[in-house]
């Protein structure tokens, strides 16, 4: 099948450290595996520079915007969406037009329903968060009625939605009133991590409790707690990532047991090995925390059988299951407590690959227009050999 995968917001960089970035890269790379995938993306680096393995893309590149016109910054976001959706069509004057169009779906983009109308071909759109509540939350909305009219009207003319979480789902179908929501969680690379050679990278002594977090960070992901949790807990904290929130200097690994392992962004079999490093990896989400998440941070644990422990914040128990323990958000001492319950225990791995993700996205979309089941295209490795 030939798919063209659309990702219009700035915000987004296609090489970007966030799970977000991350996130489109290996779902593109996981479909890439059995069908074309020409990927557009607005930009790819942003000032936090360029990480994860490159991926093949046309870039369609963000304009500047004189600061005078602050109040209309959002524009610029149509702006890119505009100009990814003609590359789009002009890429298809030129070339096959494709089965299938995914867009990552972004506040003030319209580029998926744009290039679906003109060719006339399905279109499938990837929400992963409410965009309007979500920039609400976390950054500025200087245009609340545009907003909200422009994530009412390209959300109805979606005709299929696939979305991460449950709660997305119930959001989509009961205050929206989508037509089709398919929940589709996120998933993992498939690799398996050396533990040996986790803790050496790491400069983790043979005794050392190891209690680690990954991901990039942010307030609400309850970070600043970490350092306070793992004392009380006799663990030695690793943090995999980096974020808005600032922790006391780290000192460098292998500098004494009660030293603060910080690696920065890890992507790869880098990511596995510290993964399988840790004696139990950690989710300890504020209240605050949006309900919608659908953590890559879980699925990469699990995927190590390295014990969790995380609050329950929307799917975050579902995803843990049986591979960890779940307590309520805020409850500092259930946490403790369930940190060293897990000392000197492994799980079985469990592995949801990014293949299956991309499936479940292509069948979801097979059963919507029963005439993809018959398309057939070549994989990237057969199109550029």
């Amino acid at each position: 099948m030939h798919l063209a995968y659309l990702l219009p917001a700035p915000g987004v960089p296609l090489q970007g450290p966030s799970g977000a970035s991350a996130h489109a890269r290996q779902l593109v790379a996981a479909l890439r595996e059995e069908h074309r995938v020409d990927l557009y993306a607005a930009c790819r680096t942003d000032r936090r520079g360029e990480f994860g393995p490159a991926a093949q893309a046309v870039i369609t590149g963000v304009s500047g915007w004189p600061s005078w016109l602050a109040r209309w910054r959002e524009l610029r976001e149509v702006r890119a969406a505009r100009a990814l959706s003609r590359r789009v069509l002009w890429s298809s004057w030129f070339d096959a037009t494709p089965d299938l169009v995914v867009e990552r779906h972004s506040l003030f983009s319209d580029a998926g329903w744009r290039v679906a109308d003109r060719l006339e071909c399905p279109w499938v759109l990837e929400v992963n968060a409410p965009p309007v509540e979500e920039r609400s939350r976390f950054e500025e909305l200087r245009q609340p009625e545009l907003a909200r009219r422009w994530e009412r009207e390209v959300l109805l003319a979606a005709p299929l939605v696939v979305t991460v979480s449950r709660w997305l789902k119930r959001w989509l179908e009961s205050e929206v009133g989508c037509r089709q929501v398919v929940w589709v969680p996120n998933g993992t690379a498939p690799l398996r991590g050396d533990r040996a050679r986790g803790r050496a990278a790491l400069g983790l002594d043979e005794d050392d409790f190891a209690m680690g977090f990954v991901g990039s960070m942010k307030r609400w992901h309850g970070v600043d707690r970490l350092p306070g949790l793992a004392q009380r807990a006799g663990a030695r904290l690793v943090l995999v990532g980096a974020g808005e929130v600032e922790l006391p200097a780290s000192e460098a690994p292998g500098s004494g047991s009660e030293a603060t392992v910080r690696t920065g962004y890890l992507a790869g079999q880098d990511l596995a090995d510290a993964v399988a490093a840790l004696d139990v990896a950690v989710a300890p989400y504020a209240p605050e925390a949006p309900p919608w998440v659908c953590p890559l941070k879980v699925f990469d644990y699990r995927a190590q059988g390295t014990p969790i422990v995380a609050t329950d914040v929307g799917d975050v128990g579902v995803f843990v299951g049986s591979g960890g323990t779940v307590v309520p958000p805020g409850d500092d001492d259930a946490f403790v407590d369930a940190v060293r319950s897990w000392r000197g225990r492994r799980l079985p791995p469990r592995v949801r690959g990014w293949d299956r993700v991309g499936r479940e996205v292509i069948e979801a979309a097979q059963s919507t227009w029963p005439h993809l089941a018959g398309a057939r295209g070549p994989g990237l490795a057969q199109v550029a050999g």
